[in-house]
């Protein structure tokens, strides 16, 4: 298997779909949780929400790459959403990131194999091959919040 196959696959694996590494993915995590849950801070702690969000971000911006070859993303952007005040509105973030993640795994798993070690954008930001997978590791990071503050807000 190709490393642009394997990378498209730990994607969907985190976002939508495995268990190999944390024994959970967001999907598991966030699909029938009540937007109330979702959106409930923990003393001064991110809420699930926007946790999910800030990761949608990230994989909207590097999508965005893809597309337009522009980073237009920055960190310090990454937390700054508008609330979500209802349960149709968690779907419908909810349905926006799943559908995000299926395009970003698309597109790395049909980027040529050698554009994987070429600069993301700029040779400051490194490669393809370090965007991808520290977005990757920076998500398990969130995920295992969010499966801690759902215990803490049960």
């Amino acid at each position: 298997m190709k490393q642009t196959e394997q990378l498209a696959n730990r994607l969907r694996e985190l976002i939508l779909n495995g268990t190999w590494i944390a024994n959970t993915n967001y999907k598991h995590q966030l699909e029938n949780l009540d937007w109330k849950i979702a959106t409930t801070k923990f003393q001064s702690l991110n809420s699930v929400a926007v946790l999910a969000q800030h990761i949608h971000y990230y994989i909207s911006g590097i999508t965005n790459v893809f597309v337009n070859k522009k980073l237009e993303i920055r960190d310090k952007f990454s937390f700054d959403f508008l609330p979500i005040e209802s349960q149709k509105e968690w779907e419908i973030f909810l349905n926006q990131f799943w559908n995000d993640t299926i395009t970003l795994a698309d597109f790395i798993e049909k980027m040529p194999e050698e554009n994987l070690n070429k600069d993301f954008v700029d040779a400051k930001y490194g490669t393809y091959l370090r965007n991808i997978d520290g977005m990757m590791e920076h998500g398990y990071y969130h995920l295992g919040q969010i499966v801690l503050l759902k215990k803490l807000l049960a």
